[in-house]
């Protein structure tokens, strides 16, 4: 029996060709098949117990546990089939088809959860980008690579290799392996520091009794956390010196405090916005020559999406140094109007309710502040009235409620109820102007 660490091909294909003559193959195939049809049925039956009763609106928990589901399956089957193994390594029969079925089984699962791990943390939306799916690619290839290496034997030499190659860095030399051990350690840890993080946001984005930006601002913080307590255990775990980090977080602080003053700066005006609770997502806001409605609020920017559909990316700092019109900070009711002038000799105790009962029968426009008619000036073709009221959706704007309040005016003024006052027209400056022009042709005829 060959060892596990070693497998040469040779000696593999030799005990492979010796099994298929021997009876234990069919209780290795059949230890083979059943792993694989129990693991499968106990990943389905752990994913319906789970859901089962459970109602989620936005299929997040769902697709979470689906995708989890596919690596389920094969840690099961890898589980089952070491168990497989070791019985009938104890009732003396062959196992060598098992120890070739053993290492596909890691890989085919430590590829699922790698896959796993990346979208839960960059594709959370469904979304998986060009860059997600050429890194799954080749992380698929390296596992596969991998394999291969094992299976026929040549691990031992490639360790070899590395155990005695050393690269110069400083004053010290650094062992390839021991490199090459320090990225795998810091890309794992980090991995799984960014998919805690991201459960962690899930869950506390869901939690309806914090205000929403101490929501963020929390999810923010505990990922930030995360990895940075990932990065300093990973590199504590392969044995590297944390004091040597010192020189590295002064250069950072002299580059940030030289080159790097406005983008600090919008960072730290983003989590001031959060704490401050100034601004929530969902509030109609106006900065310099931008308003819409808050969709996102980072810590580097916040997107703001016009009436018009247009979004807006505006860096944290001009929210801080700039004044901001928020139209939802206390309370989300805003206010609109439209004007109207109505004909001299108009009974204005008839006009003006008739005018606020149109207003009133929008159903957008809010009963509490109700609706309001006043005089607003006497222009020269008669009364001009202000026709305001409020709504309580400052996301959709006003400019749909003024369209159906001057349709409801336009009706009344086509049925006679009331009658719009008409521009008089004085002949006078008629007679001045042609006087003008004829004064002014004659005097360029004459100059030429």
């Amino acid at each position: 029996m060959n060892k596990v660490g070693s497998m040469p091909l040779a000696d593999m294909l030799q005990d492979l060709l010796g099994d298929l003559s021997d009876p234990s193959i069919l209780w290795q195939a059949a230890v083979i098949i059943a792993s694989a049809g129990l693991g499968w049925l106990l990943a389905r039956s752990i994913r319906s117990a789970w859901l089962h009763g459970r109602d989620d609106h936005n299929g997040m928990l769902r697709i979470g546990v689906e995708s989890f589901a596919r690596v389920l399956a094969p840690l099961l089957a890898l589980g089952l089939l070491t168990l497989g193994k070791y019985f009938l390594a104890r009732n003396h029969l062959h196992v060598n088809v098992l120890r070739v079925a053993i290492p596909l089984a890691s890989s085919l699962a430590m590829i699922r959860l790698a896959f796993y791990l990346l979208r839960r943390v960059f594709a959370r939306h469904g979304q998986l980008g060009a860059a997600l799916q050429t890194f799954e690619k080749l992380f698929a290839l390296v596992v596969w690579l991998g394999l291969a290496l094992y299976l026929t034997g040549a691990w031992p030499d490639i360790l070899r290799f590395l155990e005695h190659t050393s690269v110069p860095l400083g004053r010290h030399r650094v062992q390839l392996s021991d490199a090459l051990q320090a990225v795998v350690s810091v890309v794992l840890m980090l991995m799984l520091a960014l998919w805690a993080g991201a459960a962690l946001e899930e869950r506390l984005m869901g939690v309806p009794g914090i205000h929403t930006s101490l929501r963020v601002v929390l999810a923010r913080t505990s990922r930030a956390v995360l990895v940075l307590v990932a990065v300093l255990l990973s590199l504590s775990m392969v044995g590297l010196d944390l004091t040597v980090l010192s020189v590295f977080g002064g250069a950072l602080g002299v580059g940030l405090g030289l080159g790097m003053q406005r983008i600090a700066s919008n960072y730290v005006s983003g989590f001031v916005i959060l704490l401050e609770r100034s601004l929530s997502i969902g509030d109609m806001i106006s900065v310099d020559k931008y308003s819409g409605k808050v969709t996102h609020i980072n810590t580097r920017y916040t997107v703001l999406q016009g009436l018009d559909g247009v979004e807006t990316v505006l860096p944290n700092e001009m929210l801080i140094s700039g004044p901001v019109q928020n139209q939802s900070l206390t309370n989300r009711r805003v206010r609109g109007s439209t004007r109207v002038i109505v004909a001299y000799g108009s009974d204005l105790a008839v006009v003006m309710p008739l005018l606020q009962q149109q207003a009133a029968s929008i159903p957008r426009v809010l009963a509490e502040p109700g609706p309001g008619v006043g005089l607003a000036r006497f222009a020269p073709e008669g009364y001009e009235l202000d026709v305001g009221f409020w709504i309580g959706d400052p996301e959709n704007g006003t400019g749909g409620v003024v369209s159906e309040l001057n349709k409801k005016i336009y009706a009344l003024v086509q049925s006679g109820e009331i009658k719009l006052g008409i521009p008089t027209f004085d002949t006078r400056l008629l007679d001045a102007h042609i006087a003008a022009v004829v004064a002014r042709n004659a005097q360029n005829s004459g100059n030429s």
